[in-house]
């Protein structure tokens, strides 16, 4: 049993952001729909209070706390992925739904949840040995809005574009 669940705060979508997440990632799933008992600031008796729903594995809560707070970059999901193919996906997938690509490989979904789709071959190249091999993946990483591994690659192997 995990012993922290973060708690996502939304203002009236967090069923809506839970459902596209669960479509967007494998191993996701909405898990529960909770009412609410009794009127609170932002809703009414019965309006959905939290939900409660897993992305890549990891349980989450969405709590619809109203207008008051708003997600920001200071908090963000990095997804390591396989390949360009997995990439495109999740990116496309985050961006096509409402959402505005950002730099070096960040994305923000409708609900305003920043997202790093990070290749795993990108973190490789960051932490290699080659300090000069890893600074030009870097150099060629912050050009980009996804991330494109081919670039990548070229740039780490000292290739010209």
């Amino acid at each position: 049993m995990a012993r922290i669940t973060p708690c996502l705060w939304y203002d009236g979508t967090a069923e809506e952001a839970a459902k596209l997440y669960a479509s967007i990632f494998p191993d996701s799933s909405v898990d529960a729909v909770h009412r609410a008992p009794a009127d609170y600031p932002s809703g009414k008796a019965g309006d959905v209070l939290t939900v409660d729903f897993t992305v890549l594995g990891m349980k989450f809560m969405g709590l619809n706390g109203g207008p008051y707070f708003q997600l920001n970059e200071a908090v963000s999901f990095q997804v390591h992925t396989a390949d360009q193919e997995e990439t495109d996906r999740y990116w496309d997938a985050i961006i096509a739904n409402g959402g505005a690509p950002n730099a070096c490989g960040w994305c923000k979904d409708k609900f305003g949840l920043s997202w790093q789709i990070t290749p795993k071959v990108l973190t490789e190249m960051m932490t290699s040995k080659d300090a000069a091999a890893s600074k030009r993946a870097m150099e060629a990483m912050m050009t980009m809005h996804k991330i494109d591994i081919a670039a990548l690659e070229r740039a780490f192997r000292g290739e010209e574009a």
